[in-house]
């Protein structure tokens, strides 16, 4: 039997632009440290066991925020356009990893494939592209938040969402500000119901498998002005729920009030025009140029039985 690490199952080339380390996304990522460079376009907060949709023009930056503490949020995307084509999580974490972060991209699920977004900031990270890669576009290992002692990591692809249904096969209450729940009236004004809510991004939230493969959540390491930040490829459609798990230390299927609901906190969200020549050189992505026929074949029409019009 082999002793050697497997390597990953999905390793794209240098120059197949599935990582995001070229200079436009150095530039891109730049700008959240020069304020000349960003023109502020809409900035809101969502409220503890709530949530808020919102459109992100393709080329604008948008960045998630903690202002008042740790408070793990969940992440919905969608095409703006196209609600079909919205986040694989699946998929993303396995072209880049179960905890994204700076460099990595938001994937779009069959048969469109394509990055929704791309992360260009994040202060639990190492914060701009430049701190979180190398020269040789690699990251570097001591950049990101994590692993803790348990192996815990920040940004989660690896679970989803919490929602009323779980919650009372696990024996708790009836509770309607789950996120699920939360994501669902957010996105009614946008023509959206419960179908369209999808597995999510779990920001600053920290997580993991145990030794038995079971997922496990830690407390959120965010402090007060954390932030994460995306750029919009195509436009897209965002909804964010501030968890009622609040920062998770105090994580229970049946405490609302005094345990978890004595640490939830707003999440602040900020959208960016960036300025100048910035985006010189970037286009929107287009999806891989499968023809989507999978092996069918169009019927061959018998002439002799064809009646012609």
């Amino acid at each position: 039997m082999s002793t050697r690490q497997p390597p990953p199952a999905y390793t794209a080339p240098p120059e197949s632009g599935v990582h995001a380390v070229s200079q436009l996304y150095r530039s891109i990522s730049e700008t959240a440290s020069d304020i000349s460079a960003r023109t502020s376009k809409e900035k809101f907060t969502i409220r503890p066991c709530s949530a808020q949709a919102w459109v992100v023009p393709a080329g604008h930056v948008c960045r998630l925020t903690t202002p008042n503490g740790p408070q793990v949020g969940d992440l919905n995307i969608w095409n703006a356009s196209n609600p079909r084509e919205r986040m694989w999580a699946a998929r993303t974490r396995q072209i880049h990893a179960s905890h994204v972060s700076v460099g990595d991209r938001l994937w779009s699920n069959l048969p469109y494939l394509r990055p929704l977004v791309t992360i260009t900031g994040d202060s639990l990270g190492g914060g701009q592209l430049h701190d979180v890669l190398g020269p040789d576009g690699k990251r570097k290992p001591e950049a990101v938040f994590g692993p803790t002692q348990f192996g815990g990591r920040v940004h989660d692809l690896l679970g989803t969402r919490c929602d009323p249904y779980v919650n009372l096969l696990m024996g708790g209450e009836t509770f309607d500000y789950h996120c699920h729940s939360n994501l669902t009236r957010s996105v009614v004004p946008y023509g959206l119901t419960e179908l369209d809510i999808h597995d999510v991004l779990n920001v600053f939230q920290v997580t993991g498998l145990d030794k038995d493969g079971k997922y496990f959540m830690e407390t959120s390491p965010a402090q007060a002005g954390e932030y994460f930040e995306f750029f919009a490829e195509v436009d897209v459609l965002c909804a964010l729920s501030a968890c009622p798990g609040g920062d998770l230390s105090q994580w229970g299927w049946d405490d609302k009030e005094d345990g978890m609901g004595s640490t939830c906190r707003p999440l602040g969200v900020e959208v960016y025009q960036l300025n100048g020549n910035v985006l010189e050189g970037w286009k929107t992505p287009q999806s891989p140029p499968y023809r989507g026929m999978h092996g069918m074949k169009m019927p061959v029409r018998e002439e002799d039985n064809y009646v012609g019009l």
